[in-house]
């Protein structure tokens, strides 16, 4: 059987059906891909590889502060990042005080935006300078035989809905026997206003691992791409990739992200943590190296934009087995 990624989605200007699903005619090269759409709340789009389900990427609805992908699944079907708070599962019921229930799957925001705090971000936090990033409209999802995308306008607002920015994403989720590759570009516009990504840790594209996959009471282990390995290494330093590995039940596999060599402030610094959190950094400076001298921050001005583009690679083995290295020479050079 060929490669295959399929999409369900909803039109473009949002009227979800209460229910619906698609099965896709079954070709030559394909066996038959039954999928389902979730409109309800949160909607869902589900991103389903070789007729097994990848990620679900949650747009908007109940408890959807922020876009996230979750979780992720190695090519095993193993998945790699943190269920909780999206779903209880009987490995992660002995953490007595799960924390930073912000931390869902895979995202992109950032502490410090004009005072306001698109990180720390759960609807049930009571702090006053909270922002969201709400669903403006689906630009295109769609599928293919070695390839999908899912493009989307988000809108980063306050809690009055003020807007700040405009996000234009697109996700390439790519299919591959021994990888699950997804390429992000994301596009950020000021609207009225200068808009300030202020000098923060909590940021910016992130990852939370699987309890049994980080480095703190787990099996991880973090490297990147100078040769730093383990948080008191590499937290904070600037690298061209960073890799977050370990075992689960024997089986070993990880997570890497690149950092695109056109990005504002290439090599991003990484925001890594024992404790599970994974994320690649350009706007911090002063708070990685302590020196108040620094400053990281970046400012837009109104109308004006800045894109950051990043290639996440789930693998097996560690990122030796993975040939990461490798992997980022490829993505360098636009591969």
């Amino acid at each position: 059987m060929s490669n295959r990624i399929l999409f369900l989605f909803a039109a473009a200007a949002l009227v979800w059906p209460a229910a619906a699903q698609v099965k896709a005619d079954p070709g030559p090269e394909t066996t038959g891909v039954e999928m389902k759409i979730h409109p309800g709340d949160p909607t869902t789009i589900d991103v389903i590889i070789d007729g097994q389900l990848f990620t679900a990427f949650f747009v908007s609805g109940l408890g959807v502060t922020k876009p996230f992908l979750h979780p992720l699944r190695a090519p095993s079907a193993t998945y790699v990042t943190r269920m909780w708070p999206m779903k209880e599962v009987e490995e992660e019921a002995a953490i007595a005080k799960p924390d930073h229930p912000h931390q869902r799957g895979l995202w992109f925001a950032h502490e410090k935006v004009n005072g306001l705090d698109f990180w720390n971000n759960e609807a049930t936090y009571t702090t006053p300078n909270r922002g969201k990033i709400v669903l403006a409209k689906l630009d295109g999802v769609s599928g293919g035989k070695d390839r999908g995308v899912i493009a989307a306008t988000f809108d980063w607002t306050d809690l009055a809905g003020h807007k700040l920015l405009t996000e234009s994403r697109r996700m390439t989720f790519y299919a591959d026997p021994k990888l699950r590759v997804i390429d992000f570009d994301i596009t950020l516009t000021a609207a009225a206003d200068a808009v300030t990504f202020g000098d923060a840790k909590d940021g910016a594209f992130g990852v939370r691992m699987r309890p049994v996959l980080q480095e703190t009471g787990g099996t991880g282990h973090i490297t990147n791409a100078d040769g730093l390995a383990g948080e008191r290494q590499l937290w904070g330093k600037p690298s061209n990739w960073c890799d977050y590995s370990g075992t689960v039940n024997g089986e070993k596999v990880g997570i890497a992200i690149l950092d695109h060599p056109d990005n504002p402030r290439h090599p991003v610094r990484w925001h890594a943590r024992g404790y599970g959190l994974f994320a690649a950094n350009p706007f911090a400076l002063a708070a990685f190296t302590g020196d108040k001298t620094k400053d990281g921050s970046l400012t837009i001005a109104p109308g004006q934009s800045v894109r950051f583009r990043y290639r996440v690679i789930i693998h097996e083995g560690d990122a030796n087995d993975a040939a990461i290295a490798t992997q980022w020479d490829k993505y360098s050079a636009g591969k």
